[in-house]
């Protein structure tokens, strides 16, 4: 789910509030913090900049449901945007 869908779209509050509680569950589940994403979003630009120039400020990365949710298992997502490849 993306924070900034649920503000640019006029959803209901129920649904709004199944997935806010959704994400809760999902980090909670896997006992992850605000701190430990800035940290993984840490490492993940360290070792993704000893190979390419990428744009830090377009960088996000987040933890969201599985498009298949039988497994219920959560997804890590990243959108590294890339500006040149080093050589």
């Amino acid at each position: 789910m993306d924070l900034l869908r649920l503000l640019s779209k006029k959803e209901n509050s129920k649904t709004v509030a199944k997935e806010r509680l959704k994400l809760v569950l999902i980090t909670d589940r896997i006992n992850c913090s605000e701190a430990m994403l800035e940290a993984l979003r840490e490492d993940i630009i360290g070792v993704i900049s000893k190979y390419m120039e990428i744009d830090t400020e377009g960088f996000d990365v987040q933890i969201t449901p599985s498009a298949d949710d039988s497994r219920g298992s959560p997804v890590l997502y990243a959108n590294i945007p890339i500006k040149n490849m080093k050589r």
